[in-house]
């Protein structure tokens, strides 16, 4: 176990070698902050060691704990300690807390906050970030760091010389957790006294951001040592008090609460309460609720076993009793204390706000509320958290009186100490304090481009896990024990591939979908400046796409029309030309019929210039007749995606057939062979499995969802390197019918490209006593000669003509009308295959 005090980028290391990188400083921070540094890597390093340091005997809890109770820790209080860690860098923790702080879980890329306009915003780190912690919080300082890990900063801790080795070794291990190396770059922890102003010095020189924790003292040192420019982010030392009301302060479980609130860490917390605030002005019941009071610390204080006092820390509370004693003889103050000295209570007619000497010694004063404003804003800039007790309508009153006066946290009594991920801390984000706010605004040419980063480099992903395969049963099978606090907004999907399956979504992680699906329909061409979009997905029934898209266009602050898809078309395309639609968003099978049914009125109105599709594919026979026939100019997905995993993928300018980008900010993609479960060859075809890193309360890792596609290789003409796959079909796309396998997407293609077919194909499997039948479906509207088709069909597909010549299939080409086409019931989509052949037994 080393016993370096230094960490520095990955080593620990002695005074001397510290004291010789110190002066390569502003060159080392130059180097580093060049290198971008994702949101997702440091979550991902986060989530391993927060995991890690919830199971106690693990190798990690071991190692910290002992770092701990060696520097002279209670087991108990380091126990709490690492717990208090553990919570903190919780993945869902931090993600709220970026949400909170940055509004959203990727704050350091530049997109657009508003998707009318080519503006685009990001955070950015300050630079070069030195955090110097106090003595008395041990969890205080590594969080400070992994804070300014979320900001992208290059961080220097300096902790106190007489701090335990802690901090160092917590981060070393985050370091460990990150494959990558990034986060151990851009972690430095010091540890020496602020008597070496030398090395304060080098520290705060070059720093673009200090941030310093203590009282003025240690700030206006600090102050004297930056540089003009330099933000100094002050963490100092805060007073807070409880005020009661009579009803509060009369009750007895009222009582205890802050009795114990006076026993959490020897009120070392600066959200401990020094003073207790009694509606009233009153001097007897002052004194009186000091004598009641008393009873309740010391039996609160019995169940709490009290750390040995330092000699300054005995004489400060001597000092303050004793003077406090003295004033007793002129009426001002009563003194109630322990008969070993545990804890005091001192009783003081004046209201003005005094610190006390801490330890559980606590103040109670008179404060009428008409006073509080007052008596406390001379104060403001000490005061931090307020525990008020009272009924409904007086808390409601005080908060807004004492947040006036300068309070910053209104807590109930009892849980002054309690937070909650995400929550201010002494009135600001923490984050925004140890972020920049930048913009870079662009023209036209900017229009399709969801976000800058994309246009310079692949974003950084986490290693691919490992492990057994995920199956839709398997995600069945965890929606079983989803905890009710990850099960929001619930989904069914379509049953294209057999029965309708559940999908659970919190709402926080909906709205990070949405909003990534919508920056995909950005880049796939839709302007929400000048489009009318005209929403024609499915509705009803527990089906997503209709209020999915309805919540992304909602997101792009578009202008939409949010009709659903509906069996009356006359009124459909009536609706269309009355609001002036020009975008229609809706399956391909039922914008299809939507065009042909009602051709006459939607040639004429002539407005329809863009098709945003999901679910299904055109075709290319078509897309040419919506080109040439009612003047669409852009045919492209919509997004693609499945109800489970909700959106996967987008569509760029440039992609064309079935080419898409990957949505890297929600997933990663790994694409295995066919017949085994190994990465297939570059360029190859293989099955798409994915795993979903916006998901909380489920682990959709390694979710093969049944699509067959390849890597498309090189960057996107678009200018993006955001992967690209082309999607190739679905398992059940491929069936073995006559001994032979056929793909049902080769039909399609053939009857286009032959046949010059341009409306919807089915394939209808049956068996008959001595071999199986395989039925072409096609719409009467459209149809070739059967004949013909037949032909055509078996010239083309080897397979097909082998199995017909073998005697192992009957072939057949139909035609129906439209409506004989069956669809699935919730989505529409069209069944590309219907095997109505017995089951084997």
């Amino acid at each position: 176990m080393t016993t370096e005090p230094h960490f520095w980028q990955g080593s620990f290391i002695d005074d001397a070698e510290a004291a010789r990188r110190l002066t390569e400083l502003p060159a080392l921070a130059g180097r580093t902050l060049a290198e971008p540094l994702s949101s997702e890597t440091v979550l991902s390093a986060c989530q391993v060691l927060g995991a890690a340091l919830g199971v106690p005997g693990s190798p990690v809890h071991t190692r910290l704990t002992a770092r701990l109770t060696d520097g002279g820790t209670d087991p108990e209080e380091a126990a709490a300690t690492l717990a208090e860690l553990a919570a903190a860098l919780a993945r869902p923790a931090l993600e709220r807390k970026l949400r909170r702080e940055l509004g959203g879980p990727n704050p350091e890329r530049l997109t657009r906050p508003d998707a009318r306009e080519t503006v685009f915003e990001a955070w950015a780190p300050v630079g070069l970030l030195v955090h110097i912690a106090p003595g008395n919080a041990a969890a205080v300082a590594p969080l400070s760091v992994v804070e300014g890990l979320l900001t992208g900063n290059l961080n220097v801790l300096k902790t106190s010389s007489t701090d335990t080795l802690l901090a160092q070794h917590l981060l070393a291990e985050l370091a460990a957790a990150d494959p990558t190396g990034a986060l151990a770059r851009r972690i430095i922890v010091l540890r020496f006294s602020s008597a070496r102003t030398d090395w304060l010095r080098l520290l705060c020189e070059p720093a673009d951001a200090v941030a310093v924790w203590g009282g003025e003292d240690a700030v206006r040192a600090v102050s004297e040592l930056v540089t003009p420019g330099c933000r100094l982010i002050e963490w100092g030392h805060k007073i807070s008090f409880a005020y009661l009301t009579r009803d509060a302060w009369s009750d007895r479980a009222t009582q205890d609460a802050l009795a114990a609130d006076v026993c959490r860490f020897e009120q070392q917390a600066c959200s401990s309460p020094q003073v207790v605030y009694l509606d009233t002005d009153d001097a007897d019941e002052v004194f009186a609720f000091a004598g009641q009071f008393a009873t309740r610390l010391a039996e609160a204080s019995a169940g709490c076993p009290q750390p040995e006092l330092e000699p300054a820390e005995h004489a400060e509370i001597t000092t303050t009793e004793l003077v406090a004693r003295l004033e007793q003889h002129l009426g001002l103050t009563r003194v109630i204390t322990a008969e070993d000295g545990s804890w005091r209570v001192l009783a003081d007619t004046r209201p003005a706000l005094a610190a006390s000497p801490l330890h559980r010694s606590i103040w109670v004063k008179p404060l009428p509320r008409a006073a509080v404003l007052p008596t406390l804003r001379p104060m403001r800039r000490y005061l931090q958290t307020a525990a008020i007790g009272g009924s409904r309508g007086e808390i409601a009153r005080l908060a807004q009186a004492v947040i006036t006066a300068g309070v910053l946290r209104v807590t109930p009594v009892g849980g002054m100490l309690d937070s909650y991920h995400g929550e201010p801390h002494d009135g600001v984000y923490a984050l925004q304090r140890y972020s920049r706010r930048v913009d870079v605004r662009t023209d036209a040419a900017f229009s399709a481009t969801a976000c800058l980063d994309d246009l310079v480099a692949p974003a950084a992903l986490p290693a691919a896990p490992t492990g057994p395969l995920l199956d839709k049963t398997g995600v069945q099978e965890q929606l079983r024990t989803l905890a009710p606090e990850h099960a929001h907004l619930y989904f069914r999907s379509g049953g294209t591939t057999g029965a309708p399956a559940l999908s659970v979504f919190t709402n926080q992680d909906y709205d990070t979908q949405m909003r990534a699906a919508a920056d995909g329909l950005l880049t796939a061409g839709f302007d929400p400046a000048v489009d009318r979009a005209a929403n024609l997905f499915y509705c009803g029934g527990m089906y997503g796409s209709f209020i999915s898209f309805f919540s992304i266009l909602e997101r792009l602050n578009a202008t939409q029309i949010p009709m659903a898809a509906g069996p009356d078309h006359a009124a459909v395309a009536e609706a269309l030309v009355t609001y002036r639609a020009d975008t229609l968003f809706g399956m391909p099978s039922y914008l299809w019929q939507l065009f042909h049914s009602q051709g006459d009125l939607l040639r004429a109105y002539g407005g329809i210039r863009k098709v945003f599709y999901g679910g299904e594919h055109f075709t290319a026979e078509q897309r040419r007749v919506l080109t040439a026939e009612f003047g669409v100019e852009v045919i492209r997905s919509a997004a693609y995606g499945s109800t489970d995993l909700g959106p996967l993928g987008y569509q760029c300018t440039h992609s064309e057939g079935s080419v898409h980008h990957v949505l890297t900010d929600l997933h990663t993609l790994e694409i295995l062979d066919p017949a085994a479960d190994r990465p297939v060859p570059a360029g190859q075809t293989g099955r798409l499995v994915f795993t979903s890193r916006a998901r909380a309360g489920q682990r959709l890792e390694r979710y093969q969802i049944g699509d067959l596609g390849r890597a498309v290789p090189g960057v996107c003409p678009c200018g993006s390197h955001t992967p690209r796959i082309e999607l190739l079909g679905r398992h059940g796309d491929v069936v073995r019918v006559g001994t032979y396998f056929q793909n049902y997407r080769r039909f399609v293609e053939v009857a286009a490209d032959e046949l010059g077919y341009r409306g919807e194909l089915q394939l209808i499997l049956t068996s008959a006593d001595d071999r199986e039948r395989l039925t072409v479906r096609v719409d009467e509207r459209y149809a070739p000669d059967p004949d013909a088709a037949r032909a055509a069909f078996r010239s083309a597909i080897a397979e097909l003509d082998s199995a017909i010549s073998e005697g192992l299939l009957t072939f057949a080409v139909e035609t129906a009308d439209t409506l004989a086409f069956e669809r699935t019931p919730t989505s529409g989509k069209l069944r590309a295959v219907i095997d109505r052949r017995p089951a084997a037994v």
